[in-house]
């Protein structure tokens, strides 16, 4: 880390904090400071190296609205999801641990931040941010709810209840069988959610294994008979049977209705 500014740094931070910038690409300062384009690229490359600015990616920096005490800096996390999704003009919303613990399904705070989007697949540190992005066909992104942050900005999560569809069918990604069981039985007791919403968005967004799983728990849980059968129109006969919680062994009681295993 820089203890020190010289004299370009100190006109650069003091450039961005005049034009309240955020983002930067190459040649958005480069006239301003007489610099060239290899000056602007170094000058960029030694900032982010010494923690004052951010890389988001190849060409693309965060900066903060001022340097903090110490020089040290990292962007928020939604400035660089928001940032990272504005650069490849995709849709994005925030899951898995992030949403299980908006909603209060989960008191764990998670060190990373997932997101289906329709653009980019992978593991991704911006400043002490980590990210997961997790690619998805467009038709997987919707039900969404938008949050305010603290500094304005806004960030796009998945619904509370399209939260808890994909707790079941990204159980593998998301360790949260049968956790995600718990969780649907106290929101619907508490009337947060309905079962009817539930099966609507189970049926757009769930695969057959979601809406076997989720059809036994709402059948265990006394829904009428006509709301089941709406699950069990999407599923062809089939004498194979999937385990109620995957990672266990697949001994117990048979539901033939479903096709589950209840190896509880």
């Amino acid at each position: 880390m820089k203890k020190r500014l010289g004299r370009l740094e100190t006109q650069f931070f003091a450039y961005i904090q005049m034009r309240k910038l955020r983002v930067l690409k190459p040649g958005d300062i480069a006239s301003a400071l007489e610099l060239s384009p290899d000056q602007e690229r170094n000058l960029f490359s030694r900032l982010a190296m010494a923690g004052m600015i951010a890389r988001v990616q190849r060409g693309l920096y965060l900066v903060p609205e001022r340097l903090p005490l110490g020089g040290k800096w990292s962007p928020d996390q939604t400035l660089v999801i928001k940032t990272l999704m504005d650069a490849y003009k995709g849709g994005y919303q925030v899951c898995g641990p992030n949403a299980f613990n908006r909603y209060g399904f989960d008191e764990q705070v998670p060190v990373r931040i997932y997101a289906y989007n329709n653009c980019l697949s992978g593991e991704r540190n911006v400043g002490a941010v980590s990210l997961s992005l997790i690619k998805v066909d467009e038709k997987r992104l919707g039900d969404t709810e938008e949050f305010k942050t603290a500094e304005g900005l806004t960030i796009v999560y998945s619904s509370r209840i399209r939260t808890l569809v994909d707790a079941v069918y990204d159980w593998s990604r998301f360790n949260s069988l049968p956790r995600a069981y718990g969780w649907i039985k106290n929101e619907l007791n508490s009337g947060r959610i309905d079962a009817k919403n539930l099966i609507n968005l189970t049926l757009r967004y769930g695969d057959t294994g979601t809406i076997r799983r989720i059809a036994l728990l709402l059948d265990m849980e006394g829904t009428e008979e006509s709301l089941l059968k709406r699950l069990q129109r999407q599923l062809k006969p089939t004498t194979s049977l999937i385990p109620w919680i995957p990672l266990r062994p697949k001994r117990g009681r048979i539901n033939r209705r479903w096709g589950v295993t209840l190896n509880e």
